[in-house]
């Protein structure tokens, strides 16, 4: 074991060398002896002793006091006067140096011994103090949480990085101040004065948190929701010496409840809508339906087709009604195909912006990423939100559509994945939204219009949510609105769209066997009417087993189906999803469409992962069944 270091600092050298002798009989090692207090600093700072053993007087430009005060700031060793003097002021100067011990001449060899193991322990135990107390300091000064300490009158003694951000105020100004000015808290609803934690603390001793809808205004008036908890430091003899009040920003933590809350709501309303949605678009399959052949037949009869033509529009408005309540959480999974949002912005325009004393502003690049999306769906957002900002300007004015690529890294305050993202804005210059229906304007039902049905940007927010997207706004009375979307950019070429064929105004002619597999009666009597329409031959089947037993039958006698419409749900029997599986075991080229008045299913969205070539959602016209059955069996 390596013996104790001991520095001797004595001009005399016969008392040095008797000193010397002693410490060696005490077992201690005297690496060297300084005669002055520059060799003193010197020797020290060389040898790095465990101990210093310094006289007051010496030999020199310094004594030993200065030296001590050297050693001490400089080297952290601790210091032992070793002296004949005691007067009043060289003690008072000895004190300032904080020595670990004061032995006057002539010295009892135990007296010494003792002196020098008191200070070596008082020095161990410092030095872990001081260990204890960086690691403290440092640990306060990485957490994630502000963390601000006071004393037992409640003056602010530390704060940590994330307290003077959120505070505005630097420690080195904020400690010996009373953490009210300091940590100035207010009713976040009622703008009072919110109990400070601290006093309570200090009052009662125990731990106190925070009461809801706190708000802390910042040294610049800017303003955190916060929470937090405050708790006392006790001393050795149990009694409160200061508390440490720990807090945090709360903002990101509310905009993600929020989130989930709407995404709840809107789920809510799915499932109930889920529950209506089939029997209602089988209905309005047959309504459109009949409608559309009646419109086709009754051609040239002015008066009955007008009255036709009123009855369609109010039953497509009964549609775009129930796709609205599809949206919603369960229903209305999008059907995805990569396309140019720059394209649907410009015709949702051209479409939506009706009243002459708007004008619209386009900055679009040329170079905007593709999307993958459901351009109805898209569509439906964009229209909506063109809709409301001409509404918002009654007197006219400028609005602003921006389109953006941009990449999206870790950011707190945009709920998304890191990726490429195609952000568009939309600005208006209208009367803006009041700043407490901020927060509710994607909810269902809410609405601010006497005649609004409070769904149309709650089924925007849902749209946008079911592409992985985002959907924002803000807006300041009087100035205007700006409505902020992005969407998740695709890496995939928007494909070449071909033109459905058609000669002299009229569609061709269908030409080909088709199965049509249904469970509702009258929809099999108006699907079966529209396909004959359409020049098809047809055979009806009311589930999936009959679907098969048919499709087997004519596959083995030579005449197949050209194609197969399958309803996607059939209550109490075998629906589209399960009868494909086994109609591809017949026959891996068929030319299957999934059709459904709901579309939550992952089938509708995803058909052709599950063998299907095309999807058509009910309630669907003449013209729509047309089309899809000429692209499916003809490629067109």
């Amino acid at each position: 074991m390596t013996p104790i270091q001991i520095m001797v600092v004595e001009d005399e050298s016969i008392v040095a060398l008797e000193i010397k002798d002693r410490l060696k009989s005490l077992g201690y090692a005297v690496p060297v002896v300084a005669t002055s207090g520059e060799e003193a600093v010197k020797q020290a700072s060389e040898k790095q002793p465990n101990l210093v053993l310094m006289d007051i007087r010496l030999k020199g430009e310094i004594d030993g006091v200065e030296a001590a005060e050297q050693i001490r700031t400089r080297l952290d060793i601790p210091v032992v006067y070793l002296t004949a003097y005691a007067d009043a002021h060289t003690l008072q100067r000895a004190k300032i140096t904080e020595p670990y011990g004061y032995i006057l001449k002539p010295f009892e060899e135990r007296e010494l011994h003792t002196a020098i193991e008191m200070a070596l322990y008082k020095h161990k135990m410092e030095r872990k103090l001081k260990e204890s107390e960086r690691w403290l300091a440092t640990t306060l000064k990485s957490i994630g949480d502000a963390v601000i300490t006071t004393d037992a009158r409640s003056c602010v003694t530390f704060m940590n990085p994330i307290a003077e951000a959120l505070t505005g105020w630097p420690q080195a100004e904020a400690v010996g101040k009373d953490l009210a000015e300091v940590f100035h808290i207010v009713n976040e609803e009622t703008r009072a004065l919110a109990e400070n934690a601290v006093t309570r603390v200090l009052e009662e001793g125990i731990v106190v948190g925070l009461a809801s809808h706190t708000m802390l205004i910042a040294r610049d008036t800017t303003e955190t929701p916060i929470d937090d908890n405050a708790a006392p430091i006790r001393d050795e003899q149990g009694n409160i010496a200061g508390v440490v009040l720990v807090f945090r920003d709360v903002s990101q933590q509310r905009r993600m409840e929020a989130e989930l809350l709407k995404i709840q709501k809107l789920e809510s309303l799915g499932l109930l809508a889920g529950g209506i949605a089939h029997d209602f678009n089988n209905m309005l399959t047959v309504i459109i339906g009949n409608i559309s052949l009646m419109k086709m037949l009754l051609a040239g009869r002015e008066a009955i087709f007008e009255k036709l033509d009123a009855m369609e529009k109010a039953s497509l408005r009964a549609k775009g009604l129930a796709q609205q309540l599809l949206t919603f959480a369960r229903g209305g999974a999008p059907i995805k195909k990569t396309v140019s949002l720059a394209e649907i912005i410009t015709e949702s325009a051209d479409l939506a912006l009706k009243a002459v004393h708007v004008t619209c502003q386009f900055a679009i690049p040329d170079g905007l990423l593709p999307v993958e999306a459901d351009k109805g769906q898209i569509s439906q957002v964009l229209n909506n939100l063109f809709t409301n900002a001409e509404e918002a300007m009654p007197h006219g004015g400028m609005l602003q559509v921006q389109a953006e690529n941009m990449m999206i890294g870790t950011n707190p305050d945009l709920p998304l994945k890191s990726g490429n993202y195609v952000k568009v804005s939309i600005q208006d210059q209208g009367i803006g939204i009041a700043r407490n229906d901020l927060s509710k304007i994607f909810d269902p039902y809410f609405t601010t219009k006497p005649s609004g049905s409070g769904l149309g940007l709650a089924t925007a927010y849902s749209i946008v949510h079911r592409h992985d997207g985002y959907i924002t706004v803000e807006s300041k009375p009087g100035v205007g609105t700006t409505f902020f979307i992005y969407l998740p950019a695709s890496e995939k070429e928007i494909p070449e769209t071909k033109a459905i064929q058609e000669m002299e105004g009229r569609p061709i002619a269908g030409k080909g066997k088709i199965l049509l597999m249904d469970d509702d009666e009258l929809v099999r009597r108006i699907g079966g009417a529209i396909l004959k329409h359409l020049g098809y031959q047809l055979e009806f089947a009311k589930d999936g087993a009959e679907a098969i037993e048919l499709y087997q039958q004519a596959h083995i006698s030579g005449e197949p189906f050209d194609a197969v419409i399958l309803d996607l749900t059939v209550p109490g029997g075998m629906g589209g999803k399960e009868a494909i599986k086994q109609l591809l075991d017949i026959n891996p080229n068929i030319k299957a469409i999934v059709s459904s008045g709901y579309s939550h299913d992952p089938v509708m969205s995803n058909f052709k992962e599950y063998g299907f070539s095309d999807v058509v959602v009910k309630p669907y016209s003449l013209e729509e069944m047309r089309q899809t059955l000429q692209q499916v069996i003809l490629g067109q």
